[in-house]
């Protein structure tokens, strides 16, 4: 790991040499794996991975970390007791941008979703949403189980068109009538920590939440992505007593409709706390 850590900004800035050119040419990597390559570095602590990453633009979106590789690796720099972890449990590529959904134990264990932009094949951008793990929902799902396999790629289109459906109009504009166009009632299954399976279950927790005095309010959706037939979308919204939050759904998709759920909602720090400038979305 210490080796890993003090080879980050050196190796990425090597990036071009023409040994790791031949290498990378060699082993064919498709964005995905990199982004994947580099998430799981911070617990095998490889070094190639940061080479996978631009040095000189380098957009940092957690607001938690300053910005740039030198951001990144001053993280990475101060380790808790046992070291990080990550595995990565699902990963696809749309265009430029990957998405993942891993497991963590980044100063304590934690569900994430990361994004990746990529420009000629380097990494220059990142966004992600974390949440501590927490023990099994209503329904005996965790956080990370349920499908992993990619089908329907000549569908990723029509199945990012539901899932924006889905969130401008019945998260966004509460048409909560059209929701059987976008979820398939009998065979919903749900990740959300609090949530059960199928809608009776979304709907137990919603009045749950509205008899506490919480709210889950979606106000801006800002990235779709998607490959085959999983599709990620990041909103921003409220949550809970009213705390400003990113909200990242992953759906699964079955011949139109969605059929599995898994999120991660993460509460927005305020302004003066943020070590970058960059913004969440």
């Amino acid at each position: 790991m210490m080796a890993m850590l003090l080879c980050l900004a050196s190796c990425a800035s090597k990036q071009n040499s023409p040994i790791q050119n031949k290498k990378e040419e060699k082993m064919k990597l498709t964005n995905k794996q990199k982004a994947s390559a580099l998430l799981e570095s911070i617990e095998n602590g490889s070094q190639e991975p940061a080479g996978y990453i631009n040095p000189n633009k380098y957009i940092q979106h957690n607001l938690d970390v300053a910005d740039g590789l030198q951001g990144f690796g001053a993280v990475l720099s101060n380790p808790p007791t046992g070291g990080f972890k990550a595995t990565v449990l699902r990963s696809f590529q749309d265009g430029d941008y990957t998405f993942s959904h891993t497991k963590y134990d980044f100063f304590g264990p934690k569900s994430g979703f990361d994004i990746f932009r990529f420009e000629d094949d380097k990494i220059v951008e990142h966004w992600d949403n974390l949440t501590p793990i927490t023990p099994p929902n209503p329904s005996n799902r965790t956080q990370f189980d349920g499908a992993t396999e990619i089908t329907d790629r000549d569908k990723t289109a029509a199945n990012k068109n539901v899932v924006e459906g889905f969130i401008t109009n019945v998260l966004l504009n509460g048409e909560m009538d059209k929701v059987t166009s976008y979820i398939n009632p009998t065979k919903y299954l749900q990740h959300n920590s609090s949530v059960a399976d199928g809608l009776d279950g979304f709907g137990a927790a919603m009045k749950q939440m509205a008899e506490n005095g919480l709210v889950m309010e979606y106000h801006k959706l800002h990235r779709v992505l998607g490959e085959g037939n999983f599709v990620l979308s990041v909103s921003e919204g409220k949550f809970g007593k009213g705390d400003h939050v990113a909200y990242y759904d992953l759906f699964r998709l079955e011949e139109g409709l969605i059929v599995e759920h898994w999120d991660v909602i993460q509460t927005i720090p305020a302004k003066g706390d943020w070590k970058n400038t960059n913004g969440k979305f």
